[in-house]
């Protein structure tokens, strides 16, 4: 089995319930998206050959036991599936940001998958698998990037529709340079939306630098 990796390294968990978490991240290259606000776009080519073996040896050198699995899109590698399920055998608690937009089934239980909804500003809103929703549990979570109110009212509206909130948390993240913080804090609490407000963590404390 071989895939294609950007980089591994270890950092903090800058989202999702995990915030905050020493974590040790295994960046997969690839996507076939190409959202408006993506800060991760050197990870859409390029890359290096590597095993599951490989990735595995690396991980273990740092002492985190959280693994989060992330692209560009991880789950564009075939192999990605084989991967998750390895670092699971190996007790790590492991994590897959997710674009949304690939079938998620057969994604090891045991991975908690933060699974994006893609909003009309992204420009990829029309390619949103949501047949991915009925698989979902409460070990999961569901993201959206908000930036602008037409995004953030499609938001609350699909949260509102298809019961979002019941079927895992829900988390919105304003897209940075693109939207006030505040704002969508404010609409928000002003709708009572059963939502979690994110900040990117990681961003606050070193920019978007590569690695981290």
């Amino acid at each position: 089995m071989a895939l294609r990796l950007t980089e591994i390294f270890y950092s903090l968990q800058g989202e999702a319930s995990r915030a905050g978490l020493p974590t040790v991240f295994v960046r997969l290259t690839g996507c076939p998206l190409r959202c408006t606000w993506c800060d991760t776009t050197y990870s859409f080519t390029g890359g290096e050959p590597a095993s599951i073996e490989s990735v595995l040896a690396e991980v273990a050198r740092y002492p985190a036991r959280q693994v989060c699995v992330t692209g560009g899109e991880p789950l564009a590698q075939k192999d990605c599936l084989a991967l998750l399920t390895a670092l699971c055998d190996a007790a790590y608690d492991v994590s897959l940001e997710t674009s949304g937009v690939l079938d998620i089934s057969g994604v090891d239980p045991r991975v908690s998958r933060i699974m994006d909804l893609k909003a009309p500003d992204s420009g990829e809103a029309a390619r949103n698998r949501w047949e991915n929703l009925p698989f979902l549990n409460a070990r999961d979570e569901i993201k959206i990037v908000i930036a602008s109110r037409g995004d953030y009212e499609w938001a609350r509206d699909v949260l509102r529709e298809r019961g979002l909130d019941r079927l895992c948390p829900v988390l919105f993240s304003p897209a940075q340079g693109l939207i006030e913080a505040r704002s969508l804090a404010d609409w928000i609490l002003e709708d009572g939306l059963n939502v979690r407000f994110q900040l990117q963590m990681h961003k606050l404390l070193w920019g978007n630098m590569q690695g981290k």
